[in-house]
């Protein structure tokens, strides 16, 4: 008799993918989520014979043990098992064989090596069938990544677009990111991050072993989307305001141009947070953690972990170079999964970050913190939750520093760190504030009650880091503050300002005493970043008012569009401060923020958009300035819409002239899918537009 062979098998893409929900990934290769089964089907050469078995194999890893469940060995049998690796045989039919494989809800995820062992006549033949790839499954109910809600579900793992909010606490914009996780070729360019990570290195088989849970897998992603530790990974980042040599942070629009120039080049020049954070949650609903991105508004970063920042200015109102700063927003991620390691009470959002702010056990990377713990000051507990309950909750104290080193307080508050903490609605583009998950509203006992027990817990553990400036505010031992001064200030802007135009803005001193008073004003102007770095100064004033008892007067500011021009960065934020001080010696430091807004570009879809049919677009921009505008550069990206980017040059725009450029796309995919629009130039840039459509079966 012949022996017994393979013919043929088959891994059933489009039922198996359908079943898992992953149909939507660009692939040629089977992906399914663990905690389900999926079906074979094997043809062999004849039927089977008594004394003839087969089994499956399974490998992932390199040099796959057993021990490690990295190599799963499944007889075929007629029962199979729901909580373990199985192969089960099903009908027969012309001598192909139905398989079902169970896929355990702790598998490890990544790619897997299937392959056939054939014992027959005292002799083992072993046949490759093909690979396929597992991803964690937020449907399983006994998956660490399980949620309850379909509509966060498909929010948090299915949505390949999202909003990211940006701006400052007064000014808050927002913009389109295209996450792109089910493009052609990511999920392999995300496995790839994973193998080329220090923990890869140093120990494959134990970081393969670890890759079933969330929490490794979250913390070697947050470290490898950064390039900091020698590990080549995904994005260089730059907060100068040079971008000489790169892309400038605010021209990115999505991962997947990023994440396919780092699998060919090596890593990308340049991002800033908002970068980091939607290439990480692009890798974390790839490979089937839900994840959403949060924008903190004025968010501390608390180098010396003592929960103050301490900010200097000298006499004259110019900012001082510090170590602790305050960003006028940050943009970290979450994921979904319980904490095994910390116990069920800190199960839910995990916060995870990929901007490289401070070391976290010697790497550039920061969770998974239990937001839970964050809110409730549990912060000494792994991961980084002292770091995270700065940026939301740090107090501030503010000095003026003399000439000679001295140094006085003009100010100390609680409740300015950690506003609109915000993210995308489930289900829609408006913004969700999610501050109170957090943290205790400012202004009540129990937000200064949970701010002391975290102040405790670190002098506890870390006694040497408490102190500093002005030390942790506490009910017992509140940090010292100058005399409140007999007069306050406010600054007002008049209308809002876009780019091109003069920025006006209004100081109003108020005495507040029944005599009169007179008070001297330094007032700065300076380009700064989003993360509160100085840039350019772009003007210095002195100002002398005299105030009648209880009278108020007003200082009018005009900053030029010709004066800012060369200083203001893409973030296009111009940070004034007044240092006021009366005849007695009272002072008061009072500062704002201008964020000025870009010019309209308008986005227009002409016609309705069907699948795999052209249809055009027209982006139209008028240059508001009176001087030429050059070097001018369309992209169009969006997923299911253009499978690469599209950059179109902008012939020179002269003043108040209109460009209007029309292009041809086809959409690949149907649905609800959404196309982003930039037109950056050596005038503008971050010029965004994006239209979301519904694009029509064929």
């Amino acid at each position: 008799m012949a022996a017994l062979e393979l013919g043929s098998s088959n891994f059933q893409l489009s039922p198996n993918m359908a079943a898992h929900r992953t149909s939507e990934y660009i692939s040629k290769t089977l992906i399914v989520r663990r905690g389900q089964t999926f079906q074979l089907s094997l043809t062999l050469t004849r039927p089977m014979q008594s004394g003839e078995t087969l089994s499956l194999t399974a490998e992932t890893g390199p040099e796959p043990p057993v021990s490690g469940k990295t190599r799963m060995v499944m007889p075929l049998s007629s029962s199979g098992s729901k909580t373990s690796w199985s192969a089960t045989c099903g009908s027969t039919s012309l001598g192909t064989l139905a398989v079902t494989i169970n896929v355990p809800a702790d598998a490890i995820i990544g790619r897997y090596g299937l392959s056939l062992q054939i014992t027959s006549g005292g002799r083992t033949t072993s046949n490759k069938l093909g690979e396929f790839i597992v991803l964690f499954n937020c449907w399983a109910l006994d998956d660490d990544v399980y949620m309850s809600s379909e509509a966060e579900r498909t929010e948090y793992v299915l949505n390949g677009t999202g909003v990211i909010f940006l701006g400052s606490a007064h000014s808050r914009r927002s913009k389109q990111w295209d996450y792109g996780q089910f493009e052609e070729g990511v999920v392999d360019i995300i496995l790839t991050m994973l193998n080329k990570s220090l923990d890869y290195k140093s120990d494959p088989a134990s970081d393969v072993s670890s890759r079933n849970s969330p929490i490794h897998v979250g913390r070697v992603l947050s470290a490898m989307v950064n390039n900091n530790d020698g590990d080549r990974g995904v994005v260089w980042g730059n907060w100068s305001g040079n971008y000489l040599g790169g892309v400038s942070p605010s021209r990115w629009n999505g991962s997947v141009p990023i994440l396919r120039s780092w699998l060919k080049n090596g890593p990308v020049k340049y991002g800033q947070c908002w970068v980091y954070a939607g290439v990480l949650c692009t890798a974390l609903r790839c490979l089937g953690i839900p994840s959403r991105v949060i924008t903190n508004f004025e968010s501390a970063h608390d180098t010396d972990g003592n929960l103050t920042i301490d900010s200097y200015f000298d006499p004259n109102g110019r900012s001082l170079t510090t170590s602790d700063s305050v960003w006028n927003f940050h943009a970290w991620n979450e994921g979904w999964f319980v904490r095994k390691d910390l116990g069920s009470d800190y199960n839910g959002w995990q916060i995870l970050d990929a901007t490289p702010q401070e070391p976290s056990d010697g790497i550039f990377r920061l969770g998974p913190t239990s937001q839970k713990a964050v809110k409730e000051g549990d912060v000494n507990l792994d991961f980084d939750g002292r770091f995270v309950f700065a940026e939301v909750n740090a107090d501030i104290v503010q000095w003026v520093q003399y000439d000679d080193g001295t140094k006085r307080q003009l100010y100390s508050e609680s409740k300015s760190v950690g506003q609109y903490t915000s993210t995308k609605a489930v289900g829609s583009s408006s913004r969700l504030d999610v501050t109170n998950e957090y943290k205790y509203p400012e202004g009540t006992l129990k937000e200064r009650e949970i701010f002391n027990k975290a102040k405790e817990s670190i002098s506890a553990r870390f006694p040497t880091i408490v102190g500093g400036g002005g030390g942790i505010a506490t009910e017992d031992e509140p940090a010292p503050s100058a005399a409140k001064p007999d007069f306050t200030g406010k600054f007002k802007q008049i209308g809002e300002s876009q780019v091109g135009q003069d920025v006006t803005v209004t100081l109003t001193i108020k005495n507040t005493a029944s005599v009169s008073n007179t008070v001297g004003v330094n007032l700065t102007a300076t380009a700064i970043v989003y993360t509160g770095a100085l840039v350019k100064e772009i003007l210095a004033q002195r100002h002398s008012v005299t105030l009648a008892a209880n009278g108020e007067k007003n200082i009018p500011l005009t900053i030029p569009y010709a004066q800012y021009e060369s200083a203001i960065t893409n973030d296009n934020l111009i940070k004034i401060v007044a240092v006021c001080e009366d005849g007695k010696g009272e002072k008061l430091l009072v500062d704002f923020m201008i964020t000025l807004k870009n010019p309209p570009l308008l986005l227009k879809f002409h016609g309705h958009p069907v699948l795999n049919k052209p249809v055009v677009i027209s982006v139209t921009f008028c240059n508001p300035i009176a001087e030429n505008v050059t070097n001018s550069i369309l992209t169009l990206e969006g997923s299911g819409m253009c499978k690469e980017q599209l950059l179109i040059t902008v012939p020179l725009l002269k003043p108040n002239q209109t460009s209007k450029t029309e292009v041809t796309i086809t959409p690949y995919r149907a649905g609800v899918r959404c196309l982003i629009a930039d037109l950056s130039s050596d005038t503008f840039s971050n010029v965004k537009a994006s239209q979301e459509v519904t694009v029509a079966p064929a």
